[in-house]
């Protein structure tokens, strides 16, 4: 098993920043990849940004250049640093993690909203 548990989400003006992180515990050494998701109310749940224990990163193409995902090397906490952050970037985000034998694990969700 492995247990996820997130902090950092807000309220931020249009163009400020914010840090999630996810801390991650339980058996890290089975973790493939480490990530973000977001779901904004009536939309699908959308990756953000992921990033594998071999260092490949995905990002989807709206946050290129915005975010930047980085996770510890110990595989224990995984970050995604937002900035200029828009309003369409308000949504709920997930941290996920999936192991190599594919099981998915997913955090509480915490609630990121850009707004003026």
């Amino acid at each position: 098993q492995v247990q996820l548990v997130e902090s950092g989400g807000g309220l931020v003006q249009p163009g400020g920043s914010l840090r999630l992180s996810c801390a991650v515990s339980g058996r890290l050494f089975t973790i493939y990849t480490m990530g973000w998701y977001r779901q904004a109310p009536g939309k699908e749940r959308e990756l953000v940004a992921q990033s594998t224990r071999d260092d490949r990163t995905t990002y989807a193409d709206s946050v290129k250049g915005r975010f930047i995902i980085s996770r510890d090397h110990g595989m224990n906490a995984v970050h995604l640093q937002m900035n200029n952050l828009k309003p369409d970037d308000t949504a709920v985000y997930y941290c996920n993690v999936v192991l190599f034998g594919a099981e998915t694990f997913w955090g509480q969700g915490t609630q990121v909203t850009v707004s003026s």
